[in-house]
């Protein structure tokens, strides 16, 4: 495990933003699986290989490079590295960008199910309420903590590994048809 560790911090040297968004993408990926087999319990043989696929291209086109893109804006904009500059990013974090980020990943996801715009603007009305509410029993306090301690090329990766149940809910959310 160590030495995969170690393989994985000399990619993210050379190549931070690409494992960024290979990261995101994956993990994604991993958690729309979970969802289908531990949530939606529907088996290997169930298993909506196509879903995935596209929950992934939704991670690696949309989630990896926006929230990579967001983590390095809130930088420049709250640039120290204290207790109270992590609290604020927080605070921009979900006070401002999660609210959008959700709202467009639910129409992305809505667009990749192939829902109309009636249909798609329908969906986002019943599950934007839900959805952001989970979102801020899980994230205020993983992205303080992430914000104070994690250096910033390793933000993205600490919240896809966080994700994973969040990426599973998500996935379960927005493939409810």
């Amino acid at each position: 495990m160590a030495a995969l560790w170690k393989a994985y911090q000399r990619l993210m040297a050379r190549h931070p933003w690409k494992v960024q968004i290979f990261t995101a993408g994956a993990l994604v990926g991993a958690g729309d699986v979970i969802s289908q087999q531990l949530v939606e319990r529907r088996g290997l043989a169930g298993h909506n290989g196509r879903r995935t696929l596209k929950m992934m291209t939704v991670g690696f086109c949309f989630v990896g490079p926006v929230i990579g893109s967001w983590y390095q804006v809130l930088d420049r904009l709250v640039p120290a590295k204290t207790k109270v500059a992590a609290l604020q990013k927080m605070l921009l974090d979900q006070g401002g960008f999660a609210p959008c980020f959700l709202g467009c990943f639910l129409a992305v996801v809505g667009t990749l199910n192939g829902l109309s715009v009636e249909e798609n603007w329908s969906k986002i009305k019943r599950d934007y309420k839900d959805t952001l509410i989970t979102n801020y029993y899980i994230w205020p306090a993983v992205q303080v903590v992430n914000f104070y301690f994690v250096p910033l090329n390793y933000r993205l990766v600490v919240v896809q590994c966080v994700a994973i149940l969040f990426n599973s809910y998500l996935s379960w959310k927005t493939n409810q048809l």
